[in-house]
């Protein structure tokens, strides 16, 4: 199903949401979010939801004023779209026909399985009824030996026993098995040569349902536009095919030669115009073709070059920018190094200055004692 935006979508525009001072945004058809499968026709992924067959949302735009620009346009089917379009639904076709054979192949197994005879569920009730016959004979011998031995009660127990095999004798026998039933109903169904889904014969309301359902009705579309599309892909007598131009190098030289070969006018008369201005065209369309192949050489050559001289560049920034690094790391370890170096002179002036100070206060004290003594 659609979401909610794209039925806004259809409904407002999509430039619903936009105020009235915005610029609306003009959408070609050549545009890469405009869906090429509406362009030629129709989405494939809107002929399946909610169906088995279903492929999914697509996301790109759906627009009809698209399409009909697209029909009236210059460029009408010479853009590939159809020839993708057409690969596309020739694919699920294939996928079609695939199914069809598996259900094919089944019927004719299960068919071919019946008409053998092999035992199916119906043989083995018959055994088990048989088995249930005998042990009612052996338990009805029982009985009567236990009556005439006097022994009542365990005869009557007997004869329980006896009732509860035959009901069951009777259910083997009276009920069909559901397996019994599925093959009954197998062969009464067919294959849809169009989807590939099995109905049932017979059921003709079914059918009908069938037929008119989403994925019959879209197997059918897409094989109906895949004939179409071939016939207009399909190259007129005497002009080479547009598509595909290699496919006319499979006929004779004579062959080609006389389709390439145009028919002799008059010079006078119209239609002689009309060749001079078609080959005029044609010689035009040959000239562009040739000036786009040598740009397109040169500038594949000028960027080949120009790639190269990035590289370069690339590595000379690279290895400039080493050096720089290198250079950076040599001055800060010289940096380092000097600051090393200063912090132990310093150090070493500092434990100078603290010996000679130390010196002159010892000094100072030992005179200061001589002083003393002498005064004493």
């Amino acid at each position: 199903m659609l979401s909610a935006a794209q039925l806004l979508d259809e409904l407002m525009g999509r430039d619903r949401n936009l105020a009235p001072n915005e610029k609306r945004s003009n959408v070609r058809w050549d545009d890469e979010s405009v869906c090429r499968y509406y362009l030629c026709g129709f989405c494939p992924a809107e002929l399946f939801t909610n169906t088995r067959s279903d492929l999914g949302p697509c996301e790109k735009i759906h627009d009809e004023n698209l399409r009909t620009v697209y029909e009236k346009s210059s460029r009408f089917m010479k853009e590939g779209y159809e020839r993708d379009f057409l690969r596309y639904l020739q694919s699920l076709l294939a996928e079609v026909e695939r199914r069809i054979r598996r259900g094919h192949a089944r019927l004719a197994l299960s068919q071919a399985q019946q008409s053998a005879g092999t035992p199916g569920p119906s043989g083995k009730n018959e055994e088990k009824a048989k088995v249930l016959t005998e042990k009612i004979e052996d338990l009805v011998v029982q009985i009567e030996e236990l009556g005439s031995e006097g022994r009542v009660e365990e005869a009557q127990g007997m004869m329980k026993l006896v009732e509860q095999l035959k009901e069951e004798r009777e259910l083997l026998s009276s009920t069909p098995s559901t397996i019994e039933s599925f093959a009954a109903q197998e062969k009464q169904m067919e294959v849809c040569e169009v989807c590939g889904a099995f109905l049932i014969v017979g059921d003709q309301s079914r059918v009908d349902d069938h037929l008119m359902g989403k994925q019959h009705m879209g197997y059918a579309k897409i094989k109906s536009t895949v004939e179409e599309l071939k016939v207009k892909q399909r190259p007129l007598p005497g002009q080479l095919c547009e598509a595909t131009p290699n496919c006319c190098r499979s006929l004779s030289g004579e062959t080609t030669t006389a389709l390439r070969r145009p028919t002799r006018r008059k010079p006078g008369s119209p239609e002689g115009r009309e060749d001079r201005e078609r080959e005029r065209e044609e010689r035009e369309k040959k000239r562009k073709e040739e000036r786009g192949r040598r740009s397109h050489s040169n500038s594949r050559h000028s960027s080949r070059t120009s790639d190269r001289k990035r590289s370069r560049s690339r590595d000379r920034r690279r290895s400039r920018s080493r050096d720089k690094d290198r250079e950076r790391e040599r001055s800060a370890q010289q940096r380092r190094s000097r600051e090393r170096s200063d912090r132990k002179r310093r150090s070493r002036s500092r434990d100078r200055r603290r010996s000679r100070s130390s010196e002159r206060k010892s000094h100072r004290h030992r005179s200061r004692s001589h002083q003393k003594t002498k005064v004493r």
